[in-house]
């Protein structure tokens, strides 16, 4: 007695037959996704490089910023110490005050 009709095929054409037959679509292309090292650890060294990148903003940025603070406090500090001498006094005396 000869079957025609082989449930399971030996074949690979066969097998694919039968597999497309039963509803399960050929593999055509396969895709594999990764993520990138960057998206693993968001914050690798962060503390690191924000200890030593604010030393190197600093250190580029305090030449602009220190001498008007320096000069404002130097002012500052004079106006404090005149207001000082000529609410005084001997400054009200100097300079002629009632």
């Amino acid at each position: 007695m000869t079957h025609t009709s082989n449930v399971f095929p030996t074949s690979r054409p066969g097998w694919l037959t039968f597999i497309q037959f039963i509803g399960c679509p050929t593999p055509q292309r396969i895709t594999s996704y990764s993520i990138s090292p960057n998206r693993q650890r968001p914050l690798a060294g962060a503390a690191h490089a924000a200890i030593f990148n604010t030393f190197r903003r600093f250190r580029h940025q305090i030449l602009y910023v220190a001498p008007p603070f320096i000069a404002a406090y130097a002012i500052m500090n004079w106006a404090i110490e005149r207001n000082e001498y000529l609410n005084s006094k001997p400054g009200r005396l100097l300079e002629g005050g009632d």
